[in-house]
């Protein structure tokens, strides 16, 4: 299925890129933090004015703990964010001269930071493919086309990462997000109009009805 389903989001989503708006790897790590438990389309409307009021990791790391809860508060989980966003920025300060490493392994430790975030960072960022970025529309697709029978995002990105091969795990994951955005969402897939219907588990069942 990899095979067939591979040229067909390439062919649908040539444009497919991050949702995150960001100009730099810091940007497009805060809001990837941001992101958790919270749309792309809300994070970019915070990420709006953030970006300008914050410059760069001195500002964040500087920042006043409330203020910047208010500042995040309508992503949800502000609390944690704004501890995780100031602790991590205070680190890159003092570790790593104000950059965002560019290594996995050191985006793991950094407070906030779980795969789907370093993933995210490496991919987008750096160009380096770490792993499949699986959020809630990857995970979603990747069940209904057969694709893993696991719920759990790591072992969906493990299941992922044997199927597809490795020069295509970053273009995977954005475009099955824009698929899933665009065409698979969660309440009603619009299956009819989907263009690898005919590979898909999920949609054999919806026509068939």
């Amino acid at each position: 299925m990899i095979k067939k389903l591979i040229p067909i989001l390439k062919r649908h989503y040539r444009e497919a890129r991050c949702a995150l708006n960001h100009k730099n790897p810091l940007e497009l790590l805060l809001a990837t933090i941001l992101s958790a438990q919270c749309t792309d389309e809300r994070v970019n409307i915070v990420t709006e004015k953030l970006f300008k009021k914050y410059k760069n990791v001195k500002d964040y790391a500087n920042a006043n703990l409330k203020e910047f809860e208010k500042d995040i508060y309508s992503t949800g989980f502000y609390r944690n964010k704004a501890k995780n966003i100031i602790g991590t920025c205070c680190i890159l300060r003092k570790k790593f001269n104000g950059n965002v490493p560019k290594d996995f392994n050191e985006l793991l430790k950094l407070p906030g930071v779980a795969r789907k975030t370093a993933n995210c960072v490496m991919g987008t960022a750096f160009g380096v493919p770490t792993g499949v970025v699986v959020d809630t529309h990857v995970s979603r697709i990747s069940q209904r086309l057969g694709l893993t029978k696991n719920t759990d995002p790591n072992k969906i990105e493990q299941d992922l990462m044997k199927l597809i091969p490795k020069n295509e795990w970053i273009g995977f994951s954005h475009r099955l997000i824009w698929h899933g955005r665009r065409i698979c969402n969660a309440r009603k897939p619009k299956c009819e109009i989907c263009p690898f219907n005919n590979l898909c588990k999920s949609a054999f069942k919806v026509l068939a009805s």
